[in-house]
């Protein structure tokens, strides 16, 4: 008998450990695997510098295949208008901001509106692909919701109604995917130039859908300066910053629409990241993300942000106003006279992980943050770390694994950590393409009336999707139905577009050119030709984006 029980007792201890075995061979995926930073500063620039801003940022694939739940946005930049000496509330309650941001109070003013955006990596992709895309985000009421295209909204699926949409199409020869631009496959390295410029496309308005809220007459317009196409591709329309005001009076005259931009600094994003967490058999906890990738140059440096520039009026808006007045036509060529660009300061890496926010030390041993020269940003990576990536660059990788040491995580290299946590093995999950974006097929609405004059057309682009498209009337594009413009105001803007479709062509520049390395190209999918007699005035708008 004493031996049977021995027998169970033996068989019970060798359970608990083979199931003991098996638990830590078994690591848990969670989320909050990294959040944080890499960030820069620049002094802010005088107003009258408020009036556009241009950057490169350089494009990569930042993992070595779409995962899901994944969010890290590529260094890009924020602006906001600038309300630096108000102190009350310029966002209502009901919105995200007012109710869920209480540390950006008294006034908000840096969640009221932006223009944000940029190349990055989305939790809310669709249709995932290795190298980066670039998205045009932004808000104008606190976060309630957020504009992204000429139609949708950030990673939402269902097409934005008529009074949420707030970017217009400007481009005749580039399609705006819901999903974000994609890039040439290979592009890995090269730098891809954007800005925000102000324009007076439209007139200033005393009222704003007949209530006594003055629009002004800022069109904060995207150019863009690539290999195979440059110049600009659409516009926030003015009113898009006062529908907020309708309800809220302390919001008059205090957005984009008349406000200058204020940028302070640039930044990678690091939002949403996947992770496994296991322990070995001491109980120890250890961490792993996914591998993160960099190209480094000869001297191991990243360059993240080329060449931040802010501009006056005098740089672009000038020319354009003087044109639309019936004078010398303007080239679009941004004035250097008009052009600022203040010494960036490299902010110290600061990375944390898990719903506590444990700091991360130790990444400094794999990279740290740089000035690379007066205005260019980027990461600084060690030696060791470094690896053979293409012919012309190599590869740093920022740290996979963690021990949890108490309050804090310490980045390890893979080679300390014990087999026995299963953390080795662990697989993350791929990027699922499941979901269409739509826009209404029947019925009455912005996207049926006026309506469309050709199409539809269709496109496939770089990350296996298809877009489908159809060529409307400048004027009539639906993110245009409910801007607030009378007839009179419409055939004014559709007669500029004119003129800008037949002067500012995609083989022309615009910004200046980057100081250092070359030009990313964009997927030549997205580059399209007008139809026959639709060549001036009239635009491509994506209705719809799918798997087929």
């Amino acid at each position: 008998m004493k031996r049977k029980l021995m027998k169970i007792t033996l068989g019970w201890l060798f359970f608990g450990a083979w199931a003991l075995a098996a638990d830590a061979q078994q690591p848990r995926l969670m989320s909050e695997g990294l959040a944080g930073y890499i960030s820069m500063d620049v002094t802010a620039s005088p107003d009258e510098f408020g009036y556009g801003v241009s950057l490169y940022a350089t494009a990569w694939p930042l993992v070595e295949q779409p995962l899901r739940n994944f969010q890290i946005g590529l260094a890009s930049i924020w602006i906001i208008p600038e309300n630096r000496k108000i102190n009350e509330p310029l966002v209502p309650t009901g919105t995200v901001a007012r109710d869920s941001m209480p540390g950006r109070g008294p006034s908000y003013r840096d969640v009221f509106q932006t223009i944000e955006g940029g190349l990055g990596f989305w939790a809310n992709t669709r249709f995932g692909d290795t190298t980066a895309k670039f998205r045009m985000n932004g808000t104008a009421n606190g976060y309630n919701h957020e504009i992204s295209s000429p139609g949708w909204g950030f990673g939402n699926t269902k097409a934005l109604k008529a009074d949420e949409m707030g970017i217009a199409q400007l481009s005749p020869r580039l399609l705006v995917p819901p999903d974000g631009l994609t890039f040439r496959d290979g592009t890995c390295g090269e730098l891809f130039g954007y800005a925000w410029m102000v324009l007076p496309l439209t007139g200033p308005k005393s009222t704003t859908a007949g209530l006594p809220i003055p629009t002004g007459n800022q069109c904060w317009t995207m150019f863009i300066n690539s290999e195979n196409f440059k110049g600009p591709v659409a516009f926030y329309t003015p009113v898009t910053w006062t529908r907020i005001s309708r309800r809220h009076p302390p919001a008059i005259g205090r957005g984009l629409d008349t406000r200058p931009g204020l940028v302070t600094g640039g930044a990678i994003e690091i939002n949403t990241v996947p992770r496994f967490v296991g322990k070995d058999a001491k109980g120890i906890e250890y961490s792993r993300i996914p591998h993160l990738q960099f190209p480094a140059d000869e001297q191991g440096r990243t360059v993240l942000i080329h060449n931040l520039t802010h501009y006056s009026k005098d740089a672009l808006y000038r020319q354009v106003e003087g044109w639309i007045s019936g004078g010398e036509a303007a080239s679009g060529k941004f004035d250097e006279k008009g052009a600022n660009s203040p010494p960036c300061k490299a902010r110290r890496l600061s990375v944390r992980q898990g719903a506590e926010r444990l700091p991360i030390r130790g990444c400094e041993n794999w990279v740290e943050t740089c000035a690379i020269d007066r205005t260019t940003f980027g990461l600084q990576w060690k030696e060791p770390v470094l690896e053979k990536w293409t012919a012309s660059l190599r590869r740093g990788a920022f740290p996979e694994y963690c021990r949890r040491d108490d309050t804090q995580l310490v980045a390890i290299a893979e080679s300390s950590v014990p087999d026995d946590t299963g953390l080795k093995a662990a697989r993350f999950p791929q990027a699922v393409k499941d979901q269409s974006y739509t826009s209404p097929e029947t019925g009455d609405n912005c996207w049926k009336r006026p309506g469309p004059k050709a199409g539809p057309f269709q496109a496939k682009l770089a990350d296996g999707s298809v877009v489908t498209y159809w060529w409307y009337r400048f004027i009539d594009q639906p993110s245009l139905q409910d801007a607030d413009l009378s007839d009179a105001e419409k055939n004014r803007l559709q007669a500029t577009v004119e003129k800008i479709h037949a002067l500012w062509t995609m083989d022309k520049e615009y910004m200046p050119p980057p100081k250092m390395g070359t030009l990313a190209a964009l997927d030549a999918a997205l580059i399209v030709t007008p139809p026959k007699g639709l060549e001036i005035g009239y635009v491509p708008i994506v209705t719809r984006q799918s798997s087929r």
